[in-house]
């Protein structure tokens, strides 16, 4: 069953997709629907759900900034539109298929049958990503595995100086100026970063211990290696000194 959210500003325009999808209701099931696109980008940062119908034309937020606002996106999108211009452009966003209003049942039918196919797709890849992920963040193995931007990183802990959190994405500083956005909370990594070797300072950041070359106690922060000035927060000050 194809789990489903519909994102238009247009209540008629909802109803209407609600009832051409209510033939197709074996396969679909729309979780909910928003009018206000800003609702239902903080819907998406918690709810796992496989597709988006998507419209573009909204006043509050046009469907391409929506897009732009979930980078890294698990689930299909549909673009509706009245305009048959926004159909490449959509294409070039991602989009598995575009719908013009009216809606014509056939046309639903073969995107309902595209989004099947790329969740099938998905679900395999992610069978196969767990298993991998299982595997190799082994206490026995000694590389971090992260799932980013559709594809798997490798990192060795050495490598990381620090992790910063901004919510439900995390920023990891690598080694080379290199950074990678995780759709992560900090928590996550500190079930996966090795204890004995990382520590969270504030409720931002987790650093590599290995990589402090400084402590400046009146301001409350310490600098790494790679000249990143990251806080400390008052209640952790005396864990870090032990742990240094």
């Amino acid at each position: 069953m194809i789990k489903a959210i519909i994102v238009d500003d247009e209540s008629n325009a909802i109803e209407g997709l609600l009832w051409e999808l209510s033939k197709f209701s074996y396969k679909v099931q729309v979780v909910t629907t928003f009018t206000d696109p800003e609702l239902a980008l903080e819907y998406l940062k918690e709810a796992q759900i496989d597709c988006v119908f998507l419209d573009i034309e909204m006043p509050i937020m046009d469907g391409f900034t929506f897009l732009e606002k979930v980078p890294n996106r698990s689930f299909s999108v549909v673009i509706t539109t009245a305009y048959n211009e926004y159909a490449l452009k959509a294409l070039k966003k991602e989009a598995i298929d575009y719908l013009l209003k009216p809606i014509d049942s056939d046309d639903l039918k073969v995107a309902i049958h595209k989004i099947e196919k790329q969740v099938t797709e998905l679900y395999s890849l992610e069978s196969f990503e767990i298993m991998l992920l299982k595997f190799n963040n082994r206490q026995s193995r000694k590389k971090i595995t992260i799932s980013t931007d559709g594809k798997l990183v490798f990192l060795e802990p050495d490598d990381i100086f620090y992790v910063e959190s901004d919510g439900n994405y995390c920023t990891i500083y690598c080694k080379n100026q290199k950074k990678l956005v995780v759709t992560k909370k900090l928590k996550s990594f500190c079930e996966i970063l090795p204890d004995e070797q990382f520590f969270r300072i504030h409720n931002s950041y987790i650093v590599n211990l290995n990589k402090v070359k400084e402590f400046i106690k009146v301001d409350g922060y310490i600098v790494l290696e790679n000249n990143a000035k990251i806080p400390v927060s008052r209640q952790r000050k005396t864990d870090l000194l032990r742990k240094l």
